[in-house]
């Protein structure tokens, strides 16, 4: 009507001054049209990372893509296109759903199955095929993607993001962000799936000075001194910020598989590493995807760190 109208008088008005003139609903309703638009045009996309995507298609928005495997399977995840440059592609998220829960159900990252030394790798999810969960809920349950394995990458970031919070406010809500940039992926083919065939995650598999290898890492939200923060302070005294060190193990000879933003300096790794094998003999402290998080007497983390998911990223 009013366009009718318009033409009728005389008046020549452009499409942006009649969707002004436009009732807020249906400006709404068009702004939601063409947002689900773009998102559905990202479902053509063939790329097998985001940085693929980045180069191929330039696109330069964080938000949810679709990538496919070497192998055609196509699956949906996160990409970071504004960190460092952009290209990040979220691979997995450990999130600990039940701090009291030893090694119980939702312990994907270490074990489902109990605290038994006769399981001693666990789930065994940091160097299998396995998939679990969707990028969408990835700081609300655990999240592997078939990027976690697929992807070549040179190097990795991590996100620490409060649980439960929505995907759009990750980046702004995430207690600490940070990233390698030495390109250590490549002395491992590509991804931490065979970093951790190489390293494996398994009870009894060495000593507290076997651990793998401490990678120095950049910081984009957070610095040394805020990770200590984040940890009480008789543990401090236990590690170095500013690296991510993967496969500790501790006293126990429990192997721990990601020390995220420290290098372990003394053997109690089990009270700042995340993930695990099946078996941690003290099994009624220890276990599970956060293993002594909650100790108490100055060694446990904060309430920051164990109410927030590990979200991991390739690139």
């Amino acid at each position: 009507m009013l366009l009718h109208l318009f033409l009728f008088v005389g008046v020549l008005v452009t499409s942006e001054e009649l969707e002004s003139l436009a009732p807020a609903s249906l400006q709404t309703g068009t702004r939601n049209f063409e947002h689900l638009q773009k998102l559905s045009d990202r479902s053509r996309y063939v790329a097998r990372s985001c940085k693929e995507i980045q180069n191929i298609y330039d696109e330069q928005e964080d938000g949810l893509y679709y990538l496919t495997t070497a192998n055609g399977m196509r699956y949906q995840t996160f990409c970071d296109m504004t960190t460092a440059g952009g290209g990040w592609t979220l691979v997995a998220s450990v999130h600990e759903n039940a701090i009291q829960g030893k090694c119980t159900v939702g312990d994907r990252w270490s074990s489902q199955q109990g605290n038994y030394g006769h399981f001693p790798d666990g789930d065994g999810n940091w160097s299998n095929r396995n998939t679990f969960g969707v990028a969408e809920s990835a700081t609300s349950d655990d999240f592997k993607n078939p990027g976690y394995y697929d992807i070549i990458a040179e190097n990795m970031a991590v996100w620490h993001v409060p649980n439960n919070f929505p995907l759009e406010h990750w980046k702004l809500g995430a207690i600490l962000r940070y990233r390698t940039n030495n390109g250590f992926l490549s002395l491992y083919r590509g991804n931490l799936f065979n970093l951790f065939k190489q390293f494996p995650v398994r009870y009894n598999i060495g000593s507290c000075s076997q651990r793998g290898p401490s990678v120095p890492i950049v910081y984009d939200h957070g610095n040394k001194e805020s990770t200590k923060t984040f940890y009480g302070p008789i543990i401090r005294r236990e590690f170095e910020p500013g690296f991510i060190t993967f496969r500790a193990i501790n006293n126990e000879q429990a192997a721990m598989a990601i020390c995220s933003g420290v290098k372990p300096t003394g053997c109690n790794t089990e009270h700042y590493c995340i993930g695990g094998g099946g078996f941690f003999p003290e099994s009624h402290l220890q276990c599970g995807d956060f293993p002594g998080f909650d100790w108490g007497h100055g060694a446990s983390a904060s309430k920051e760190m164990t109410e927030s998911a590990v979200l991991m990223f390739y690139r």
